[in-house]
């Protein structure tokens, strides 16, 4: 069944079309991944969808009664709000009883993992500011839930787990992401919205490792079929410019075939060309010396935690090194030592000679955000040099995906995407030794991230990485540098190395300073997860929570009667009631916690 549908849909930004007569639909328990180069549309149609902006044509056709809930890129809440307050308040409009949405509030306050319900929300960490804002969604139980790049700015560990509690939660969903292995692991139908399409828009059914098959194959046979299509038509002409013999009706029909030929050649031309994308080659400056960068047994301790201690790093010519971690664990800050912009507390870090570095700051404090886009990209005249090219300003950016019209645009009002591609920009003008990058990929499109990974691996000289993007470290990586977020780090052969010792390691630490608890050595080990009857116990959980709650609200007005008040008998019976209830309602509580957190080791 579909759940929403879209057809003829058109929207335009002052002279720039984003999507036009665009026609889809998004099915009942689907979970669909929405991916295309930046300026595609992606997040204007999932607003459009979500109800939040109207389109400039077409119709948004939604099943009847379907719910449907909007997680933008932004998570924001008011900073007196606590986690409960905020699950509450995205149950105020729906029509439910009180005690419902308590027991709703609970069962997802759990399932995200919040131990401690008064916390507040402003005062959170990113990754729970995620968590919060996407259980605010799926406590209304969505039909469909519309996610935005939910993935950006969160660390490792907070994608694996919004991996694996949108795999335990399996709700629909439509997501916005630019994060391959995130797809891979998540969607079952991918969705690319692109101009090169006919239609707009390419669809396949599957992981993300078979739509990248099935577009392939598709953009082949395209090829194959314009190439077909532009012999016939050269046919055409050789037979129009030498004059059909008669004009009669057969030869009028083959000119109106042969117009209809050109003008099909002329639009699949035209979509070709739509995609130029990103061009980055990163310029090394020929230097032969062999080591660039060395740290010996270097420290680092801000705000009273070490980062990291007798950390040694040697990078030379041809290396490519990641640095992973989770937020808060001191990546920006090892990246900054290396670079020399920040000296350790301990050790040493030495530079080559007249080392030069081109450094990609994820603040993006290098850019004048209130100058426009044609002085950045080119502080004087209309003529960029490049290695000692002259190039103009034009073409410039249009390697860099930029329109001539937004060349007077101040760089504050371009999107993440495109002022990362400014930064880009200002990195390879200069031919340097060493690449810094932090967090580079942020806000760019898949297709853009792919040129990015290909001008790394081709760049001659050394990179020191800083992304979330687990496919560019396993990908561009020659070693990797994971930090613990307590001082301790190590050398690693992938990011799933990390991740596996991370874990491990964060587990020994919330038990070391527990007391192990007393074993029978006869006694045989249970397995994790709900047996039989607690899984059909789970499933009949909630109809006695809800009763529970019910009797105790019955009960809670009988005892407000002022005819029961004042009858000492039936007073006291409806206290004691009224108390067993509550007991009945806390025990039901306790032992959903209990199934619950069984359930969650499955």
């Amino acid at each position: 069944m579909a759940l929403l549908a879209v057809r003829d849909l058109e929207k335009t930004y002052a002279s720039h079309t984003l999507f036009e007569r665009l026609s889809f639909a998004f099915h009942a328990e689907e979970r669909v991944g929405l991916i295309g180069p930046n300026g595609a549309g992606k997040s204007t149609l999932l607003r459009i969808l979500a109800g939040l902006e109207s389109a400039d044509g077409g119709s948004v056709e939604c099943a009847k009664g379907a719910r449907i809930a909007y997680l933008p890129q932004a998570d924001v809440f008011p900073p007196d709000v606590t986690v409960e307050r905020a699950l509450h308040s995205a149950l105020a409009d729906l029509p439910m009883e009180d005690y419902e949405r308590s027991v709703r509030v609970r069962k997802m306050s759990r399932r995200l993992g919040f131990e401690d319900g008064t916390a507040l929300a402003s005062q959170l960490s990113r990754g729970w500011r995620k968590r919060l804002a996407i259980g605010c969604q799926l406590v209304q139980e969505p039909d469909l839930l519309l996610m935005d790049e939910p993935t950006n700015h969160l660390d490792l560990e907070g994608i694996d787990w919004l991996e694996r509690f949108l795999e335990r939660e399996k709700p629909a969903f439509v997501v916005t992401s630019h994060d391959r292995y995130f797809l891979e692991r998540v969607a079952d139908r991918i969705v690319e919205i692109n101009p090169r399409y006919q239609g707009g828009f390419f669809s396949s059914k599957g992981r993300y490792s078979d739509f990248l098959e099935r577009r392939e194959a598709f953009l082949a046979a395209e090829d194959e079929e314009r190439r077909a299509l532009a012999n016939d038509v050269r046919r055409e002409i050789d037979w129009l410019r030498r004059g059909p013999s008669a004009r009669g009706t057969k030869a009028f029909s083959r000119i109106d075939q042969a117009q209809d030929k050109i003008q099909r050649l002329s639009e699949a031309e035209r979509r070709s060309r739509v995609e130029g994308g990103l061009e980055i080659d990163f310029a090394a400056s020929g230097r032969k010396t062999h080591d660039l960068i060395t740290a010996s047994k270097i420290e680092k301790t801000l705000g009273g935690r070490c980062l990291f201690r007798e950390l040694d790093v040697h990078l030379r010519r041809g290396d490519r090194l990641g640095i992973v971690g989770n937020n808060a664990s001191g990546k920006t800050t090892l990246l900054k030592t290396l670079a020399e912009l920040i000296a350790p507390d301990a050790g040493r870090v030495k530079h080559a000679t007249e080392l030069r570095m081109a450094l990609f700051d994820q603040q993006r404090e290098q850019l004048d955000k209130d100058e426009r886009l044609r002085r950045t990209l080119c502080p004087s005249g209309n003529t960029v040099s490049y290695l000692g090219r002259k190039t103009h300003i034009v073409p410039w950016a249009k390697r860099f995906g930029f329109r001539a019209d937004q060349l007077d645009t101040p760089v504050g009002e371009l999107s993440g995407g495109e002022q990362a591609r400014v930064l880009m920009a200002l990195m390879i003008r200069e031919p340097v030794d060493v690449l810094m990058l932090d967090e580079p990929t942020n806000d760019l499109d898949i297709s853009s991230i792919e040129v990015l990974e290909g001008a790394l691996e081709e760049f001659p000289g050394a990179v020191v990485l800083i992304t979330h993007d687990r496919h560019m470290l396993d990908r561009v990586c020659t070693d990797l540098v994971g930090l613990h977020g307590d001082g301790r780090w190590g050398n690693y052969g992938s990011v799933a190395q990390w991740q596996l010792v991370d874990q491990e390691r964060r587990t020994e630490a919330s038990t070391v300073t527990k007391e192990p608890p007393k074993r029978d050595p006869a006694a045989r080990p249970r397995k994790s997860g709900l047996t039989f009857l607690e899984k059909k116990e789970w499933d009949e959980m909630e109809v006695k929570i809800l009763a529970a709650e019910d009797e105790v609200a019955c009960l809670q007005a009988e005892l407000d009667d002022p005819i029961v008040a004042t009858d000492h008998e039936k007073l006291h019976a409806a206290f004691e009631a009224h108390r067993a209830a509550q007991a009945m309602s806390s025990a039901l509580y306790a032992r959903w916690e209990e199934l619950e957190q069984k359930r969650l080791a499955e």
